[in-house]
């Protein structure tokens, strides 16, 4: 993961007065768990967005009045009319010990069945990962190249290395579906063989087609001999 620093202060009280008290001023309420203790402090509120409104996961290399601190950020909330941030968990990591944390998904490459006019599907922009924090990488990203449409991919899929993603292993992260206009033959070289098997199919429909006809003149014939 790619690191960056964010320095902050140490609360002088825990309560909702403090807290709202620091918002005022531009600073956002924070607490750091996941060591020995907990700790309570705020940051610049410029500071703590550069972070936020980025999908990227970072480690942070936390400093709050200079004590050192490695940490990722585990939980947000939001003013529910101004969307600002108004406070923030920080999870306190250590190369040496396991951890969960959100991971991007990151979509590459052009797939064959988009260019034919399928859709593609993201399922999860984001996946939990289980590990040790030196194993993670910056996001997870997928190749798309080859997928067509009807293919899936799976979290048993992708590679996981070093680490464990928590979601179900069934689990559909992206998908190609049938758009309208979609073109079902996906690669010239597969044209002739379909197009035989169409034509075949067509000899087929024509058979029962002329099958049934007779059927049907034996029934009239029938009933012209009852009549009679």
């Amino acid at each position: 993961m790619k690191h960056v620093s964010l320095s902050g202060s140490p609360r002088e009280g825990v309560g909702s007065k403090d807290a709202n008290a620091l918002r005022k001023q531009d600073r956002v309420p924070c607490v750091l768990y996941g060591g020995e203790k907990q700790i309570h402090f705020h940051v610049p509120y410029n500071d703590l967005s550069k972070l936020v409104i980025t999908p990227n996961v970072h480690q942070i290399d936390l400093d709050v009045d200079g004590q050192k601190y490695t940490a990722v950020i585990k939980d947000l909330q939001f003013h529910p009319v101004t969307d600002r941030i108004t406070h923030v968990d920080f999870l306190e990591i250590f190369d040496d010990k396991i951890v969960k944390i959100d991971l991007p998904v990151r979509v590459t490459g052009s797939a064959i069945g988009v260019r034919n006019g399928g859709r593609l599907f993201v399922q999860f922009r984001k996946l939990t990962v289980k590990g040790f924090p030196p194993n993670f990488p910056d996001e997870l990203t997928l190749d798309i190249s080859n997928m067509r449409i009807g293919h899936k991919l799976r979290v048993k899929d992708l590679n996981n290395e070093g680490m464990t993603i928590v979601q179900d292993q069934e689990a559909v992260v992206v998908s190609i579906m049938t758009a309208r206009g979609a073109i079902e033959d996906e690669e010239e070289d597969e044209e002739g063989e379909e197009g035989e098997e169409g034509e075949e199919g067509a000899e087929g429909k024509e058979g029962e087609g002329s099958e049934g006809k007779e059927g049907e003149g034996s029934s009239d014939d029938k009933k012209e001999g009852s009549s009679e």
